[in-house]
């Protein structure tokens, strides 16, 4: 047996007393019964993930995982590929839009290089557990090989319980020239959805080059064949290091009971290969937004997950994640800080005579 199975078999439903106990909580503060909407809702599936009608929120991180593609040969991103390793130095600088994200909401991030052609120079900031100098094109073979990529799910595992042991929550977010043509192969293979309907322009620019790319999507799924009843077969044939890095990270905070925040369309797919691999841990996941990427869509959707935010994002970096997190702050505070009835002497509803 496996570590990722024994992980796997860690993983429990939801606490449903927790989330029966934060209910019947939310039905005696001093508002009426549900007008809180989705804010609610949130705050039980919190308690439910965290086993207490008292959830929360204040310690949170966010790993963010980068890596190269091989499939960038095939011209599917306006980017260079050194464009992967500029922007991590610019994280591990705090010039990039995520970094400002976090300082507002009292972030703390870890930035981890999954397997970048440019390794960087040592920070205390940076994990590094490469996997090689990017993936193999998956337009002419398979990502990496399977050994491979239980390694990185493995490692993701490692990261989120290193985590989980001083964070209450955690988010997700990713960088890689390229991931966007992986991610949308990913999901094709794993919702059934033609790569038509996975695919988006990511950093592409014209609709010729996004005829191209998905050319590129199909013919990586027709030469790699993967089996798509196995999380693995699928990241093996058509997926990233970090993809695979970022499912582990969320298997691993199922297994530890934390919550974990999703960003946009590569972590959806990432999140599809958590799913395929553990399926409870999909009850762990909180979709921060919904990006305009069209693949992210048909990813949540076989997550089962409804978005807190739709601001025609298109960024990655864990920037969508970042901004829910005000939302599940919020979630969390309104359960555990509002009056009830009774302490505040308001007079709840009454019946009608």
């Amino acid at each position: 047996m496996s570590t990722i199975e024994h992980v796997v078999q860690a993983i429990e439903p939801l606490d449903h007393a927790s989330m029966e106990a934060a209910a019947s909580r939310q039905q005696q503060l001093t508002k009426p019964a549900g007008s809180l909407g989705r804010l609610e809702t949130l705050s039980i599936q919190l308690a439910g993930i965290q086993s207490t009608a008292r959830p929360a929120t204040e310690r949170k991180r966010l790993i963010l995982a980068a890596a190269d593609h091989g499939v960038a040969a095939n011209g599917v991103s306006s980017y260079p590929q050194d464009v992967t390793a500029q922007m991590v130095r610019n994280f591990l600088a705090g010039g990039a839009a995520v970094n400002v994200l976090a300082r507002h909401a009292g972030l703390d991030l870890t930035i981890v290089d999954a397997g970048m052609v440019r390794p960087l120079e040592p920070s205390p900031q940076l994990k590094v557990v490469r996997f090689g100098p990017g993936t193999r094109n998956i337009a002419t073979g398979p990502a990496m090989s399977r050994e491979i990529a239980e390694a990185t799910v493995l490692a993701g595992i490692a990261l989120a319980q290193e985590a989980a042991s001083d964070a209450e929550i955690l988010a997700v977010g990713e960088m890689g020239i390229a991931n966007t043509t992986s991610a949308a192969a990913v999901v094709s293979c794993l919702s059934g959805r033609s790569p038509a309907e996975t695919t988006d322009r990511g950093a592409s620019r014209t609709d010729q080059e996004l005829a191209a790319k998905v050319a590129v999507v199909q013919q990586a799924i027709a030469v790699n064949d993967p089996d798509r009843s196995d999380g693995l077969d699928v990241l093996r044939s058509v997926g990233g290091f970090e993809i695979g890095v970022l499912a582990g990270v969320m298997i691993g905070a199922a297994a530890s009971r934390t919550p974990i925040i999703l960003d946009g369309a590569i972590t959806a797919a990432s999140a599809l290969i958590a799913q395929a691999l553990a399926p409870l841990s999909a009850n762990y996941m909180i979709a921060g937004h919904r990006s305009v990427e069209r693949g992210h869509a048909v990813a949540l959707r076989q997550l089962g997950l409804v978005p807190l935010l739709d601001l025609d994002l298109r960024l990655g970096e864990g920037s969508g994640a970042v901004l829910a997190l005000g939302l599940v702050d919020a979630a969390a505070a309104c359960l555990n800080e509002m009056a009830t009835f009774s302490e505040a002497g308001v007079s709840d509803q009454t019946s009608a005579p």
